[in-house]
């Protein structure tokens, strides 16, 4: 085993259930976590990403927290070879790396392999912006059904990053996004055993999903985004501040419509939990419902059993 991975959507108790693990191996198999989270990496976003308090860090080590600055970008080949490092650093200090977080992308990418796809490029990100400025994403979303199809049926119209990345390869290579991901890739997932949180009852967790929201709120959340929005060299089609959250909390201070923020917060972070869930189902993984009672004994028995069977 290379590392542990427990992943599930937002919301599922995730922290809750890895710092219970980590302080019942204290003593057995001392745990470092690495968060597989792509808000997280990003200073100054605590509120709005659930980033586990000073107190929860200071109990247990974390990675791959408030490691870059808003304005710059992160990707799934720069986490692989940040994870991949932390968790030979880890063992070799004989302790347990868990990878804990809900972007899939990132876990599917380490157990699976990347694609050798176009890297990024500012001009045609750029275009594509002004276009979506005068158009609407909805528009560039329709044009992405016409040249990939496959891709299209599984983004939603407004899911402005990824449908910007999937015209952006097209664009690039003349290859739809989704020949890209057809390609043959090395699966190592045996090596990253991954037990998942989810919901037996999806109601349960949206209801989970509209109070923490609600107390994000009452945290300030539209004061820290404020001070994001005041620093001058942010804007919101950055991916930092198209996060869930941050990106409903600057459309609201735009339009000085901050009475409906609850509402839309919620209900993207209900959407982005469905996409978490669709990714979880094409995964090798253990699950534990995290509606269950006893979830977190459940949880931790699971990440006992995985551990110990693999410590080899």
């Amino acid at each position: 085993m290379k590392g542990l991975c427990l992943a599930g959507p937002t919301a599922a108790g995730k922290t809750a259930v890895a710092l219970d693990f980590a302080q019942a191996m204290a003593t057995d198999w001392p745990v470092e976590i690495i968060s597989v989270d792509s808000a997280l990496v990003y200073r100054g976003m605590d509120i709005g990403s659930a980033k586990p308090s000073a107190a929860e860090r200071a109990a247990v080590p974390h990675h791959l927290i408030d490691i870059l600055d808003p304005t710059q970008a992160y990707s799934a080949a720069a986490f692989v070879a940040d994870a991949t490092r932390l968790v030979t650093e880890i063992r070799a200090r004989g302790r347990l790396p868990l990878l804990v977080g809900g972007t899939m992308l990132y876990f599917k990418a380490l157990r699976e392999g990347l694609d050798a796809m176009p890297p990024a490029d500012a001009a045609t990100r750029r275009d594509l912006d002004a276009r979506a400025e005068r158009e609407g994403w909805p528009a560039l979303h329709a044009e992405l059904a016409r040249v990939d199809p496959v891709t299209a049926t599984r983004l939603a119209p407004g899911d402005a990053q990824r449908v910007q990345r999937a015209l952006e390869v097209f664009r690039l290579s003349g290859k739809p996004l989704s020949a890209w991901q057809q390609g043959p890739r090395v699966a190592d997932a045996a090596a990253w055993p991954m037990l998942a949180l989810e919901p037996a009852a999806r109601g349960w967790l949206h209801r989970r999903i509209g109070e923490r929201f609600a107390a994000m709120l009452q945290a300030g959340l539209l004061d820290e985004v404020r001070a994001l929005r005041a620093r001058g060299d942010l804007h919101a089609d950055l991916p930092a501040m198209r996060s869930v959250g941050y990106r409903q909390a600057w459309q609201a201070l735009d339009e000085g419509d901050i009475g409906r923020l609850l509402e839309r917060g919620s209900a993207a972070t209900r959407q982005l939990a469905k996409r978490q869930l669709t990714w979880l189902r094409g995964m090798a993984r253990t699950t534990v419902a995290c509606d269950a009672p006893d979830a977190l004994a459940q949880a931790g028995q699971q990440l006992r059993q995985l551990a110990q069977r693999t410590r080899a």
